[in-house]
């Protein structure tokens, strides 16, 4: 395929955006005049951020600076983050030795952050074997201990926070002066949940707030539509998506059905899909699409909000194409809708949590003023704050599980350096805080404190244990009698493991396959909604269709026409789409 798409390019005599270096370093390279004519035009050469320079760049600066050899590289190989985009820390490390004699400099003062963070931090990264080194020291005041605080589970971990922000508002300070920091984007739903409650404003840095994501906002308009037919711009988002063949011609065409009988959309596609207006791949999918939604919606009786969402992902195939996507990106937008879910799992019906949403997405409390920062730590680099929350410091977190099975001892390094740009993000207090427990697929799953937590110098933290809890803390410490949160589990575990009398479980797949009477029933549910047709139509008269041309209708089924064209034979249509002659 890169062939290809080389040659394709190389015929439209353009270029992509890593051609434009690719290219350039290729005309060096095989052109000594050239080389030789920019090795003369540029006498100094300086480079920012060296630690995140990728190979090219590094190659592009050999040649250019190897004749003069003036040039300047400012860097930190401990910030070097960026791996996942191409960057290599080995460029800054071997410096030296790309050129020998060259005088080294290190920028140890720090004019930022206290004696206390500086010295965690710097006890945290000494741990990493591939680093030049360096001993950070300021003129500042010790200032506070960084705090290490274990809570039981997520939803404490929200709530202590919004304690300490509290507090800090009490004192008079500015909420501009805090930040969050989290290692993926799905960590932020409980904070932002929490802080929409208690009235704190927060804003997100480098990306959407949780609700307004893509993938947050097509898996919630599954569920509108599915808890309220008649939900047009739920079904407009999701009739396409995953894409399904379903175009706009397709479309256009529920419309008309639509505003001619005064029909939702849903119910329009469903009187659509029983006639020959369409064809092919479109007709099956908007089918398939039809009896889904009809046959979610039974289950929304029986199944608990969160299952319903995983089962909706799952046999709408928009699980299918993240996880087939193999990207980063992808693999974000999975654990966002794994948070969706367990978000779901602490709501007793679907209607509940859709106003839950509707809530906390009319509660757009904009950026005017002061607020609390959300972002994750690459987002962070190169910021600072007075008051830094580093969240979710546990295994399987932070260090991050996928960067682990990926990258082995060369990703847990990067990921050392991430835990020591967010330390140092602080300027005058920072708190880590790890959870005892996290809610993962619905089960309670017991976690461990990440492991950077313990490198950290003794001298430089104090740690405590704040256990609250919650509905967790009960079923680990009492038995089910006495359990105050027993019903709730009991009424969630009726409704996951109920199914309608119309299912049996696929062996092969591990999903769930419906039984034809269940779909023709559904159907027909589906169809029936005020399904009146025309009173100025009759067997025997002769009307017009725009994609069948003149015929003669043979048979009337409410708004649906059994009508014997001249050209096509015998088609069933819509009365919508007929005109007479």
């Amino acid at each position: 395929m890169y062939a290809l798409y080389q040659a394709r390019l190389l015929a439209l005599n353009a270029c992509d955006f890593g051609d434009l270096l690719l290219h350039g370093l290729n005309l060096l390279k095989n052109n000594r005049d050239i080389l030789e004519k920019y090795q003369a035009q540029f006498k100094y050469i300086l480079v920012d951020e060296y630690q995140d320079t990728n190979a090219v760049q590094y190659l592009w600066l050999r040649l250019l600076a190897q004749k003069r050899k003036n040039i300047c590289c400012v860097g930190d190989d401990d910030q070097s983050i960026y791996s996942w985009r191409g960057a290599e820390v080995a460029n800054i490390l071997r410096f030296e030795k790309d050129f020998p004699g060259a005088k080294t400099i290190k920028l140890e003062q720090n004019y930022r952050s206290t004696p206390h963070i500086l010295a965690a931090a710097s006890g945290l990264i000494d741990a990493n074997s591939a680093r030049l080194g360096k001993t950070l020291w300021t003129e500042l005041d010790d200032g506070e201990k960084v705090r290490i605080i274990g809570v039981w589970d997520g939803p404490e971990e929200a709530r202590r926070v919004g304690e300490e922000i509290e507090a800090v508002q009490y004192k008079g300070e500015t909420l501009d002066s805090i930040a969050i920091l989290v290692r993926a984007q799905h960590q932020t739903r409980e904070f932002e949940d929490r802080f929409i409650q208690i009235g704190v404003n927060y804003r997100i840095v480098g990306g959407f707030r949780f609700y307004e994501r893509a993938e947050i906002r097509d898996a919630i308009a599954y569920l509108r539509i599915v808890n309220q037919p008649a939900d047009d711009l739920a079904f407009e988002r999701i009739v396409n998506v995953p894409k399904r063949g379903v175009g706009d011609k397709a479309v256009e065409k529920i419309h008309i059905i639509a505003r001619a009988e005064r029909a939702p959309l849903s119910v329009a596609a469903a009187r659509l899909v029983g006639t020959d207006e369409l064809t092919g791949k479109a007709r099956k999918s908007l089918a398939d699409l039809v009896v889904d939604i009809a046959r979610w919606r039974d289950e929304a009786a029986t199944m608990s909000p969160a299952n319903l969402t995983r089962l909706i992902l799952d046999e709408s195939g928009y699980t299918a194409v993240l996880q087939a996507e193999r990207s980063v990106e992808a693999s974000g937008r999975l654990e966002n809708l794994s948070e969706l879910a367990r978000a779901m799992e602490e709501y007793e019906t679907l209607g509940e949590f859709l106003e839950h949403v509707s809530l906390v997405m009319d509660n757009d409390r904009g950026d005017t003023g002061a607020s609390v920062t959300i972002m994750t730590i690459h987002a962070a680099k190169g910021l600072e704050y007075d008051n830094v929350f580093l969240v979710g410091w546990e295994e399987g977190i932070f260090p991050s599980q996928r960067a682990l099975d990926e990258g082995g001892l060369a990703s847990l390094e990067e990921e050392r350096r991430l835990a020591y740009v967010a330390i140092t993000r602080a300027k005058r207090k920072c708190t880590i805080i790890h959870a005892a427990n996290r809610r993962i697929y619905g089960q309670w799953t017991s976690s461990i404190p990440s492991r950077f937590i313990e490198e950290l110098p003794l001298d430089h933290i104090e740690a405590e244990q704040s256990m609250t809890g919650g509905a967790s803390l009960w079923r680990a410490n009492w038995s089910e009698q006495s359990d105050p949160f027993a019903h709730l589990a009991a009424a969630n575990q009726g409704r996951s493991n109920a199914r309608g009398p119309g299912w049996q479980r696929a062996a092969t797949s591990g999903g769930f396959n419906p039984r034809p009477q269940r779909i023709a029933e559904n159907t027909r549910s589906a169809v029936s909604l005020g399904n009146k047709g025309r009173s100025d139509l009759s067997i025997g008269l002769r009307v017009f269709h725009e994609k069948f041309g003149y015929g003669a209708i043979a048979l009337i089924e409410g708004n649906k026409l059994e009508i014997d064209f001249e050209q096509a034979g015998r088609k069933r249509v819509m009365d919508s789409f007929v005109s007479l002659s």
